[in-house]
Order: C-alpha cells, then sequence, then structure tokens
C-alpha cells in the first residue's frame, strides 16, 4: 500500500477531499519526522510508538581497499508496534 492508496481510502471512507486528505496524511508525518529529529518519541495508543535509537559505535571493514573503518556512534528513527496492533496482524494475515 502506497501513500496514494492511504489517501484514497480515507477519502473514500470519510467522505473528504482527497487534497485535503492529502494534506493531512503529509502533515501528520511531518510531525512525527519533527518531534523524532528533535529526540522525542511518538506514541499512538493501539498503534504503536514512534522511537529514536541510539547506535552504538562500530568497527566496519571496506572489503574493497582492506581497511577497517570506525562507524561513529548516531541515532536512527524506529517502529515499535502496539501489542494489539501485533495480535490483530497474527491472527488475520495468511501466509501463502
Amino acid at each position: 500500500m502506497t501513500k496514494a492508496d492511504i489517501v484514497a481510502e480515507i477519502a473514500g471512507e470519510t467522505g473528504v477531499e482527497r487534497n485535503d486528505v492529502a494534506k493531512t496524511v503529509e502533515s501528520f508525518m511531518s510531525a512525527i519526522k519533527t518531534s523524532l529529529s528533535k529526540g522525542e518519541n511518538v506514541y499512538l495508543r493501539g498503534f504503536g510508538s514512534f522511537i529514536v535509537k541510539e547506535r552504538a559505535e562500530k568497527t566496519g571493514r571496506n572489503i574493497s581497499k582492506n581497511t577497517t573503518i570506525i562507524i561513529p556512534a548516531h541515532n536512527i528513527p524506529s517502529f515499535k508496534p502496539a501489542k494489539t496492533f501485533v495480535e490483530e496482524v497474527k491472527n488475520n494475515v495468511k501466509v501463502n
């Protein structure tokens, strides 16, 4: 499912114009990005949490030059689904 699919589905269910729904979805995603870039986690009860995870410094290898490089510590965005969300997906998704 793409962002356009989400916008179309919400517009169909609510009767709100697609342009308004698209602006709302964009604003929602922008708010999450802004919060995470400030180091603030976003909690959506019953859905999940968008959190900032710290990655520790580690040693990596450049195999083409056969050298060792240090990858500095950094933060990455992550999503942790709520238990109810996980259970719903477990019980409803059929694997071929």
